[in-house]
């Protein structure tokens, strides 16, 4: 379903991934783990098509298609959305806004009001978040895990078949964590979404338990594992006995 292929990619002529590739099967969970500034964020933003890097060579493959270059809104449309470590905020425009237009460029249906009310509300309550956010400014006023709430309320009306989240327990503390990670798995069971989570700490993967962890370090993946790759980074730290200095598998 989403495969990237030896993705080279620089920023400011830094080269951040070197002949990155992953796969991930429809409806799997994966979690990529590293330390700071390796590359985990760059390469969300490289997915969803940020114009500050440069991709030199690769390609990213998702339901047969390329990806990699496309517009952002085009990719939105595939069914790619991502949840950013600090979502911006639109004045001016309310999420209910945002999401109406989405959803009519997502559909040429007519929208069911009463019933995108409903899951709004259901949402919100899910998410233990306030209704009144329903009517508020995207993400204006905000705290960081109320943001991170608003995206996940964005992602319950529009549904997207592919779920990247980076980093989305910063910011949370231990109650927020839980309230977010068991939303995500009951998105997951009732759409059957697959999922790439970036995380630093495996307090969230506790309560989401994904198909396979991913280390990246050098600019590629250097190890992989199930769930308890992630207990053993938590207990001996990235260097200790899984990677060296030059990001290749001990």
């Amino acid at each position: 379903m989403f495969k990237v292929n030896n993705l080279t990619a620089y920023i400011e002529n830094k080269k951040i991934l070197d002949e990155f590739s992953l796969d991930i099967n429809d409806g799997e969970v994966h979690a990529i783990m590293g330390k700071n500034g390796i590359g985990k964020s760059t390469l969300c933003k490289i997915i969803l098509n940020d114009p500050h890097y440069e991709v030199k060579r690769g390609s990213i493959i998702y339901n047969g298609k390329d990806i990699l270059g496309k517009p952002t809104y085009e990719i939105a449309k595939e069914g790619i959305m991502l949840i950013s470590q600090n979502p911006i905020s639109i004045e001016g425009v309310t999420n209910m806004e945002v999401l109406r237009t989405a959803l009519r460029e997502k559909s040429s249906e007519n929208i069911n009001i009463f019933k995108f009310n409903k899951e709004m509300e259901d949402a919100c309550k899910k998410l233990e978040l306030d209704p009144k956010f329903i009517h508020k400014e995207v993400n204006v006023g905000a705290s960081g895990g109320e943001r991170k709430k608003v995206e996940l309320l964005h992602a319950a009306i529009l549904k997207p078949s592919m779920l990247i989240l980076d980093e989305i327990d910063s910011g949370l503390d231990v109650d927020a964590i839980k309230v977010v990670a068991n939303f995500i798995n009951d998105y997951h069971k009732e759409t059957g979404c697959t999922i790439l989570i970036v995380t630093h700490h495996k307090q969230l993967l506790d309560y989401i338990k994904p198909n396979y962890v991913h280390i990246l370090s050098g600019g590629k993946i250097v190890k992989t594992g199930d769930y308890h790759l992630a207990e053993e980074i938590e207990s001996s730290g990235f260097r200790s006995n899984i990677i060296d200095e030059d990001g290749k598998s001990e």
